[in-house]
């Protein structure tokens, strides 16, 4: 699928993908690369954090957000759909996250992108036993797309100052301890 791209959400889009491919890791990275075991090996660091999108998303009553309201606390952003076999996989582990580190300093952000109903987001946080985290949409992918989103799931680690500074594509642990420690780092500083 060939997703449109405007102004420099192409560039923003391919200096991203080129840093991922290349593992660009060094700043923060170092701070991370000792932590980076099991499932993290997989966590993409960036030599300088990378600006988030302000493209806004909604809750279920249709009240837009934007990743501008979690300034102050280390953001997980968690891009899944319903239909994702390794979404479902994770999320438990998401839901244990914010259940546990939830709060104050930290926050899960769950944002179901593409055609997702109601319905069937109740359906799947109900089998998965999902109580802590929020019902959040980007039906249209527009917050997907500008933040250089291909596939599901997709992980960004968001610093507190709205900054991208890690991601994993692919499913996690993320309750567990490599992750437990990756995100007490982040929230350290």
């Amino acid at each position: 699928m060939v997703w449109p791209f405007v102004g420099g959400k192409m560039l923003r889009f391919l200096v991203l993908y080129l840093a991922l491919s290349l593992g660009a890791n060094a700043a923060l990275a170092a701070d991370l690369a000792p932590l980076k075991q099991g499932e993290m090996k997989k966590l993409v660091t960036y030599e300088e954090p990378i600006a988030t999108s302000e493209v806004p998303f909604v809750d279920p009553q249709g009240a837009e957000h934007s990743l501008a309201e979690y300034r102050g606390k280390v953001v997980v952003l968690n891009f899944w759909a319903t239909w994702c076999a390794p979404c479902r996989e994770e999320m438990p582990s998401l839901d244990r996250l914010q259940a546990r580190l939830g709060g104050a300093d930290m926050q899960v952000v769950t944002v179901a992108t593409g055609r997702n109903s109601l319905p069937q987001i109740e359906k799947f946080f109900a089998e998965a036993g999902v109580s802590q985290l929020p019902v959040l949409l980007d039906d249209r992918q527009a917050l997907a797309r500008s933040m250089g989103v291909l596939g599901l799931p997709v992980t960004v680690l968001i610093d507190r100052d709205g900054r991208e500074v890690a991601r994993l594509i692919g499913g996690a642990e993320w309750d567990s301890p490599e992750a437990l420690a990756v995100i007490d780092a982040l929230t350290a500083r």
